[in-house]
């Protein structure tokens, strides 16, 4: 069984309004420097995103892929990989919890990686954790940023931290 890698962050916003960045798929490469492309393919009756493929550069770990998510209440999202080139299994979940009376949002993200090449566990973990940590630190800067156009007036800042790579 594939171990999981897990970390926190808070950020400064109601839980609904860093829910509402997560579930902004079609934004996805403006804020997280791993991923390059984002596609819905299929929503729910909510119009959450049920299904998408996302072209991701993570370093070590390079893969065009499809997740299918499942959305628990207002707070959680979970995924699980459908098809892809290079992973055996993508398994995680975004999972919110309100902060002082609602101001603030504990985000945690938990991710298990298994690629279909060898690769040490040490070295998977380790792409594990800095996939999820850009990921936190980016989703931060996003919600924290402001309201909706930040891809208007936040752009060119944003892309300066998104060219580092592993």
């Amino acid at each position: 069984m594939a171990e999981h890698t897990s970390s926190s962050i808070t950020i400064e916003a109601a839980p609904a309004e860093v829910m509402s960045v997560i579930a902004d798929f079609d934004r996805y490469p403006e804020w997280t420097g791993e991923v390059k492309e984002a596609e819905v393919l299929a929503k729910d009756e909510r119009g959450r995103a049920e299904q998408v493929r996302l072209l991701l550069d993570a370093g070590a770990i390079k893969d065009d892929h499809t997740l299918a998510y499942t959305w628990t209440g207002e707070n959680e999202v979970s995924w699980s990989l459908v098809k892809s080139q290079m992973l055996r299994a993508l398994d995680g979940s975004y999972r919110l919890a309100a902060e002082r009376g609602g101001a603030a949002t504990k985000v945690t993200y938990q991710l298990t990686v298994d690629v279909k090449i060898p690769m040490l566990g040490m070295i998977k973990r380790k792409a594990e954790k800095v996939i999820i940590d850009r990921a936190l630190a980016g989703l931060k800067k996003r919600v924290e940023s402001g309201p909706e156009d930040q891809g208007a007036s936040g752009g060119s800042e944003g892309s300066a931290d998104e060219g580092k790579k592993l």
